[in-house]
């Protein structure tokens, strides 16, 4: 089958998960024969100010088409304002209007809005649900840059937020836009019931995530030292990092590694330079995480916005490692599927069984058996892709076409 991947960032031009899983699936499509292109906005990754990324020749099988406009980060901008393509039209519809069999719409906040939607020509149409934009200009659920959003005031939690407040959300465009794809796809059952609630009637089907690290013959690491913990993630506000810092800081009998980036991450380094206890390593490259995982105790999550399907969960579960993860959203779902970690709700909870762990060698050895094999049941990469396709199958014989002939 010929698919197109259509997503706002794509490695080396990305920030977080979602560029790396489209990655992964679509690296995971050719090693079984598909033809796979990509189409991504450059521009978009520099309307953040970022250096240019180095990018090598992959030698993947993947098609990348790198969108850049003469209008530079004009083009995003116009997006986000309109929700729609804009000046990035004419060379999306140069690449969307081949006959590919799929089309699988990513994150388009800035690649093209909900008005890209109605672009494809292909048989069947994809929307994967990897954050919660459609029904948050913010992403993530996270209001006034402070706080998980408890009710809906968007266009004041714009302001406060720095987001530029976008008068189509106001409008049926999404509705209307959504249309005309054939079914999206919700890494959560969370999501999917944010979804259903929101009114959209598309079809939705719950798809778990996998992870694209592959442990191999690596055995876990963590027991004869002292107990080290480990978060992996943006270092932002919005993944509780803030929060988690101060718990440590009272617990100098632990080690909390801190992998990844973010506008916090300055800040939060020099207040805890005295603490010895706490390292930021920065961003890590997707090689070097297994060993980071299965060297630590146990991962932790302290979102507080509601994520979508922490990758860095199935990450630790396919590692062996077991996950705490804070109450948040979809957090919870392969924690509790797999048995494979604790989920809290307080900072005295979290205190409580990160005791437990750094004592009971029993529990991390069970726990880590249980992620383990949780993972391999229920999240691998050849089960999303045996669900992924009986989903394109379905909508096919559903439309009455032939899909990959």
């Amino acid at each position: 089958m010929h698919f197109c991947m259509v997503t706002t960032f794509y490695p080396p031009y990305h920030f977080g998960g979602d560029a790396t899983f489209v990655q992964a699936l679509a690296r995971a499509l050719v090693s079984e024969g598909h033809h796979v292109e990509v189409v991504h906005c450059e521009d978009a990754y520099r309307l953040r100010g970022r250096e240019q990324p180095a990018v090598r020749a992959e030698q993947d099988g993947v098609v990348v088409h790198r969108l850049r406009n003469p209008f530079g980060i004009l083009s995003p901008l116009i997006t986000q304002q309109t929700g729609r393509p804009g000046v990035k039209a004419a060379q999306l519809r140069a690449v969307l209007d081949r006959d590919f069999d799929v089309v699988n719409f990513h994150n388009i906040s800035l690649i093209g809005g909900p008005g890209i939607l109605r672009m494809s020509r292909a048989p069947v149409t994809l929307y994967t649900l990897h954050e919660h934009w459609l029904l948050c200009p913010t992403h993530i659920f996270w209001k006034n840059h402070a706080q998980a959003c408890d009710r809906p005031e968007c266009f004041a939690c714009c302001i406060r937020s720095g987001v530029p407040p976008q008068m189509w959300r106001y409008t049926n465009l999404v509705q209307r836009s959504v249309a005309h794809v054939d079914v999206l796809l919700a890494p959560s059952e969370f999501t999917a019931q944010q979804h259903r609630a929101a009114g959209l009637t598309t079809p939705i089907e719950v798809l778990p995530t996998f992870s694209s690290l592959e442990p191999g013959s690596f055995g876990r690491s963590a027991d004869g030292g002292r107990p080290r913990f480990l978060f992996v993630g943006r270092v932002t506000a919005s993944k509780g990092i803030g929060i988690l810092l101060e718990e440590f800081s009272r617990l100098p009998e632990f080690d909390l590694h801190v992998i990844g980036d973010g506008d916090l991450r300055q800040p939060l380094e020099e207040q805890y330079s005295g603490h010895r206890h706490i390292r930021f390593l920065g961003s890590v490259p997707q090689y070097q995480l297994v060993s980071a995982y299965q060297s630590a105790t146990a991962l932790i999550l302290p979102s507080l916005a509601p994520e979508v399907f922490p990758l860095t969960v199935l990450e630790a579960l396919a590692c062996g490692t077991p996950a705490v993860v804070h109450d948040a959203g979809g957090n919870r779902e392969a924690v509790e599927k797999t048995g494979g970690g604790f989920v809290y709700r307080s900072r005295k909870e979290l205190r409580q069984i990160l005791s437990v762990l750094a004592q009971d060698a029993r529990l991390r050895e069970a726990l880590s058996q249980r992620a383990q094999s949780g993972y391999e049941q229920f999240y691998t990469r050849a089960q999303y892709l045996t669900r992924y396709l009986r989903v394109i199958g379905t909508i096919g014989k559903m439309k009455g076409v032939t899909i990959g002939a």
